[in-house]
């Protein structure tokens, strides 16, 4: 039998030939085009998509960023805190033993025993000194002392 040029799977050869014909062609029309974009629908949604991401999550990533330093910021107080807290209390201590308390009398405010006698300088310091530049470390301390005095007195 010879074949039908109206058959059906005549038909159907004939169409597929040219659907492959239109393909081909139409894939040379699109590699011959030079300024045609390559940016198809999807690229397009997808980079909007991680723009959005990008904008929406940059806030909380910065108000993260500077929570965190401030967390670290108050630690950094507190440890210092603890620590001045430590050392007041330590303080404190000393401050009730009698003999510091004797010693700084001493030191700041010249406080001295009843059986004892203090002097005084001309520069403030309490205690006794031999003169600075009379040159007579061959002398007595008292007779340096009474020099001190005259010239104090006199001047």
């Amino acid at each position: 039998m010879p074949a039908d040029r109206f058959s059906t799977a005549t038909r159907l050869r004939t169409l597929g030939t040219q659907a492959a014909e239109r393909v081909y062609r139409a894939q040379n029309r699109r590699i011959r085009t030079p300024g045609r974009s390559r940016l198809t629908g999807r690229a397009a949604l997808l980079a909007v998509v991680v723009c959005s991401l990008v904008v929406a999550l940059a806030y909380p990533l910065r108000q993260y960023v500077s929570q965190r330093a401030e967390i670290d910021d108050q630690r950094r107080q507190a440890q210092e805190t603890r620590e001045r807290v430590r050392e007041l209390r330590e303080l404190k201590a000393r401050w009730q033993d009698e003999a510091y308390v004797e010693q700084q009398a001493r030191r700041h405010l010249h406080f001295v025993r009843p059986d004892e006698v203090s002097y005084v300088m001309r520069d403030g310091s309490a205690g006794i000194r031999p003169p600075k530049d009379h040159g007579g470390s061959d002398r007595p301390w008292y007779e340096n002392l009474w020099d001190e005095v005259d010239s104090a007195d006199g001047g």
